[in-house]
């Protein structure tokens, strides 16, 4: 049964993988508290980057906060959308093999 569970999950798409995991990190993050940045951008010093704000837009979405998210980044709302439908595409990759 083991070596079972391991070839299932061996199959899965690493990128379907990768947004399910973002998108629950997402969720459970505190989008009102400043936190570490992967931004290269931020990190290098820059105090403007086009995507700054776009994980907390996502994550002010999800908690039903819509002014707060557009006023975070504007593009939050249509990526949430994108991601949700790219996931989507990949389970009914998954589920047609």
């Amino acid at each position: 049964m083991e070596v079972y569970g391991k070839v299932w999950l061996s199959k899965l798409p690493i990128e379907w993988m990768c947004w399910i995991t973002a998108m629950v990190l997402l969720y459970f993050s505190n989008p009102h508290a400043h936190h570490f940045t992967l931004c290269p951008l931020d990190n290098a010093g820059f105090d403007w980057c086009p995507g700054c704000g776009l994980g907390r837009s996502i994550t002010l979405f999800m908690h039903g906060e819509l002014s707060a998210s557009l006023e975070m980044h504007w593009l939050g709302i249509p990526a949430f959308f994108v991601i949700l439908y790219r996931i989507y595409t990949l389970s009914k990759g998954i589920i047609n093999r």
